[in-house]
């Protein structure tokens, strides 16, 4: 009887941990990426394409065209330039459905794109976004609605903190802003 008991607590403390983040973990697909409510919080639907599930390794790059419908190629940190290029409209002012673009560093050296999914305040927002794993078990896979943080001195979103898959704040990154979606692609979401 005693160790039925030392058993039944052993299974209600093990439910109040958990190894992996729960901002990244699902209980199934996610259709169309749409956020409607975090916690208490309200927040806009997603304007995003859908996205089927894969086991296939995935970079942030071919995520990010598909469901923000922004039709760039090539390396995350080229984006923004090629943005302008395009005619795309850009931003430091998150939307959802835009795209954040993170510059190229020591660190990031192919720079990094992340989806808006909803937006918390004027200087939170929450994204989708492939590749921003720490280790095998994420890397290459989608992270839904990961907190990201302005933390720039003068509001501009020009300096980032996102939440990594340890459920924490990482390094600061450098942001050029935000890829915003052609109207049509907007509205057709």
């Amino acid at each position: 009887m005693r160790f039925l008991g030392i058993v039944g607590l052993c299974l209600v403390l093990s439910a109040c941990f958990s190894t992996g983040n729960s901002a990244t973990q699902m209980t199934g697909p996610m259709p169309s990426d749409t956020v409607t409510t975090l916690a208490s919080v309200n927040v806009p639907s997603s304007r995003l394409n859908p996205f089927a599930p894969t086991d296939k390794f995935l970079q942030c790059v071919p995520y990010a065209r598909e469901v923000s419908g922004i039709e760039i190629y090539g390396d995350a940190w080229t984006w923004w330039a090629q943005a302008g290029k395009q005619n795309f409209q850009r931003g430091n002012r998150p939307q959802v459905g835009s795209v954040l673009a993170l510059r190229k560093t020591s660190r990031l050296k192919l720079g990094h794109v992340a989806v808006v999914s909803a937006i918390l305040d004027s200087r939170k927002i929450l994204v989708n976004h492939a590749n921003w794993g720490s280790d095998s078990r994420t890397r290459g896979k989608v992270h839904y609605r990961q907190p990201v943080v302005d933390v720039s001195a003068k509001n501009d979103w020009s300096e980032v903190r996102m939440m990594n898959t340890q459920g924490t704040f990482g390094s600061v990154y450098p942001a050029h802003g935000f890829i915003y979606q052609p109207q049509e692609t907007a509205q057709a979401n």
